[in-house]
């Protein structure tokens, strides 16, 4: 077992709280991405960490790169890969870990003449998991010198994706909590608005709901639009 000096120690307790606190922020999950890449790139050294993502195409599922504390141009332009291609799609595909001692020594790897550009050497990917199992993005790190990753380090990169993997988790969850709640409140305020109309104009539910609709395509506004615009009408 490796020994850890106490100032890397408090070093990646620092990371993993940085982390956290924003899970639990209303950052938007692209700014905590960028910020699960620069932490790990901080706490371990690393010349470029980067994160990428599944993404359900029109052609299937593609890997895209979604963050990357790098700025050089050569690495972060837009990236994709298909789910069987190169190192990354393999990690994907696998749900393994990987660790390369030399990129440009593994046929895997697709993308050397920008391994050779940026004198990337040394790498590790590890996927990023939801509880099911299921996998929906690596978190990949290079070095420009050849590097052994260290128990700690693997450990370290390891808690930092499924940190990230819980962001994304939240992220969509709440995305589908308020698209809910939202269809509620529009339903709500759409049967208050036929209430009214069935009162106002003596018309049945089903002709007071279709009143609602025409007025809709008329106006290309929304229903709710119109049956706030109802609703307010009556309260003046």
């Amino acid at each position: 077992m490796e020994k850890i000096i106490p100032e890397t120690y408090d070093k990646y307790i620092k990371g993993l709280m940085d982390i956290s606190q924003a899970i639990t922020s209303d950052l938007y999950l692209e700014d905590i991405l960028k910020l699960i890449v620069m932490v790990t790139a901080k706490v371990t050294g690393v010349e470029i960490c980067s994160l990428w993502l599944v993404d359900e195409g029109k052609g299937g599922k593609i890997l895209l790169l979604k963050a990357t504390q790098s700025m050089n141009p050569d690495y972060f332009k837009d990236r994709s890969l298909k789910m069987n291609e190169g190192v990354v799609g393999y990690i994907a595909t696998h749900n393994c870990t990987l660790m390369l001692a030399d990129v440009l020594k593994e046929p895997r790897f697709k993308e050397k003449e920008m391994a050779k550009k940026l004198g990337l050497v040394s790498m590790i990917g590890v996927p990023l998991c939801l509880k099911d199992g299921s996998v929906i993005g690596v978190l990949d790190c290079f070095t420009v010198e050849p590097h052994e990753f260290s128990e700690t380090e693997i450990n370290l990169i390891k808690t930092l994706a499924n940190q990230a993997a819980i962001a994304i988790e939240n992220t969509e969850l709440l995305v589908r909590t308020r698209v809910i709640e939202e269809e509620l409140k529009t339903r709500k305020k759409i049967e208050k608005a036929k209430e009214i109309l069935m009162v106002k104009k003596n018309l049945p539910a089903d002709k007071a709901f279709r009143w609602l609709q025409k007025k809709s395509m008329d106006s290309r506004k929304s229903m709710r639009e119109i049956a706030e615009a109802v609703i307010i009408s009556q309260e003046i």
